[in-house]
């Protein structure tokens, strides 16, 4: 049986139009031979009514206190209504297609509410389904626990969805529809000559993926680069409409060394966090701070660790709780939130000397401070002040001829 996975985006179902547009994309994978299986994203953005982002919206009030276990049930309800919106458009187009919620296609997950892991997938349903010529509509980011408790993926767990299904039904790729054609050397709102990037390795997209860029989740990445599942990214257009042919990412993809970067990723939420103590005293008790704030699941980023100082970032949202941690244990510290990261990806510089040399040579000729460093044999990694941003972006992509 061959199985194709495809993953609907929040806005690449936003509206009637893009919705009967999705639904032919199935079809006509059906008519190709294949037998897909479809997950979706809650339909939309902030403000409309059924995004992930307006259900937040109705509980963030000083009134309003919601267990994790009542908020996952409250989020879960967006994808539920675009797996049943979706379906009706493909049963009126006279497909046989059939809603289930993560629990119903057999999503099965630990309890760690609001960033569940999947712990397996029953997939005797889907299958089932498949082989009575049916089409499973399934909600993205959400599972249930083996108690019956609904859970949620966290962000951008729709991505993950379709990562764990594709893998259990061992689907043969994984198509990922989105309001934009494909993957971009950075992001377009970020820089307006950004091209796009016609082929990735799993590495590079994984890199990608945890430095910043938005189009696929982190954790998706990671399992299709594990089991070698090719993955497409296209545009949710009309048939013949420009971007069709979107990103492939697979390991078969041929890394082209004059090709040295790849793409400019770019994380923005972030706090930039310094610790001082004597260089002359023990510094075992400062040490203790990563272990502390671990004990909050605080994930850090940029660690710098010297005989006097401690840096690392930290995600923008944990900002208080790690404050409040640094406060409560005596900690001489300071905390910016001017600071960005930007790096740079790409498998073909592995084994190229010179790289960091001509990152660090473009950003110092146009007078761009680096406060800070890290690099690893596909990316390197550079601490900026937030409103360099967008020039080292557009100077970087100058550099290694990425337009």
């Amino acid at each position: 049986m061959r199985i194709r996975l495809q993953k609907f985006g929040g806005t690449a179902l936003a509206n009637e139009e893009k919705r009967q547009q999705a639904a032919e994309k199935v079809i006509t994978t059906r008519k190709d031979g294949y037998y897909p299986v479809v997950v979706v994203s809650a339909m939309g953005r902030r403000g409309q009514a059924y995004a992930t982002d307006t259900l937040l919206d109705l509980i963030k009030n000083d009134k309003i206190s919601l267990t994790a276990r009542n908020k996952d049930l409250l989020l879960s309800c967006g994808e539920i209504v675009s797996a049943v919106v979706m379906a009706a458009e493909l049963t009126e187009k006279g497909q046989q297609a059939i809603a289930l919620t993560g629990a119903q296609a057999g999503i099965i997950t630990d309890d760690n509410f609001g960033s569940a892991v999947v712990k397996r997938v029953d997939t005797r349903k889907i299958m089932a389904l498949l082989k009575e010529g049916k089409i499973p509509v399934i909600a993205g980011f959400q599972g249930i626990t083996v108690g019956g408790e609904i859970t949620t993926l966290g962000r951008g767990g729709s991505d993950t969805t379709a990562a764990v299904l594709a893998y259990a039904l061992k689907a043969e790729k994984i198509e990922i529809y989105t309001d934009v054609p494909g993957i971009f050397t950075t992001d377009p709102d970020k820089y307006a000559e950004a091209s796009k990037i016609t082929e990735l390795t799993h590495q590079e997209i994984c890199e990608l993926s945890h430095l910043g860029a938005k189009i696929i989740e982190p954790k998706a990445a990671e399992i299709a680069r594990e089991v070698e599942l090719p993955i497409e990214v296209k545009y949710n257009g009309k048939d013949g409409e420009d971007g069709e042919e979107g990103t492939l990412i697979d390991n078969v993809v041929q890394i082209d060394h004059d090709r040295t970067i790849t793409g400019v990723a770019t994380r923005d939420k972030v706090v930039y966090v310094e610790i001082d103590f004597p260089e002359s005293k023990n510094n075992q008790q400062e040490l203790e701070i990563f272990k502390l704030l671990a004990e909050r699941m605080i994930s850090l980023d940029m660690i710098n660790i010297r005989t006097d100082k401690i840096t690392f970032l930290v995600d923008k949202p944990r900002r208080a709780t790690a404050e409040k941690v640094l406060k409560n244990n005596h900690y001489n510290f300071k905390i910016y939130d001017d600071f960005c990261k930007v790096s740079v990806v790409g498998s073909g510089m592995t084994g190229q000397p010179g790289v960091m040399a001509r990152v660090v040579a473009c950003l110092k000729n146009h007078d761009i401070r680096i406060y800070q460093t890290v690099d690893s044999h596909t990316t390197i990694s550079c601490l900026l002040k937030q409103e360099r941003q967008r020039e080292a972006i557009a100077v970087l992509h100058e550099e290694f001829n990425l337009k």
